[in-house]
């Protein structure tokens, strides 16, 4: 079960909501509108189980988000989910998905700070002897443009 958000870990003004996670809950969220900003040439890796239970991060996917390597294995993946994240956004992700197809879409992920960055991220299904195994998600740099199409998409979408 994925736990709430602690206030001292918030930097900031912030607003608190309780959100709903795809098989994990309801979460108390504590986010501010501070941005941190994407650094050039960095790729955010990790890898979760089928249910999307996180079981390898790599050194910028720590960095950014703010959590430790041990706070984040073994996680629901939904431990980054923002609350301006349409849910159609993650239904889209994971009935793409499960049909053994990439998906590729932009995310605003929440930090442990209450903060947030965009990604623009590719979720590959992997196969071994035709069963699926895992997840994996490689982010990157969006464009500030896609970004900004992103957020008024995203604003239709509630």
């Amino acid at each position: 079960m994925i736990i709430d958000m602690k206030y001292e870990d918030i930097v900031g003004e912030y607003k608190e909501v309780s959100l709903e996670l795809y098989h994990s809950g309801v979460r108390k969220i504590l986010y501010t509108e501070i941005e941190t900003p994407y650094p050039d040439g960095k790729l955010i890796v990790s890898t979760t189980n089928p249910d999307g239970i996180i079981t390898h991060v790599n050194q910028s996917f720590v960095e950014m988000s703010g959590y430790t390597e041990q706070e984040l294995v073994g996680e629901p993946h939904s431990i980054l989910r923002h609350p301006d994240m349409p849910s159609a956004a993650f239904q889209d992700l994971w009935d793409t998905v499960r049909k053994g197809d990439k998906w590729q879409g932009f995310v605003k992920n929440l930090r442990k700070d209450g903060g947030y960055y965009w990604v623009k991220a590719v979720v590959i299904p992997n196969f071994r002897n035709g069963r699926l195994v895992a997840y994996s998600s490689i982010r990157r740099k969006p464009s500030r443009t896609k970004v900004d199409e992103s957020i008024r998409l995203y604003s239709t979408m509630f």
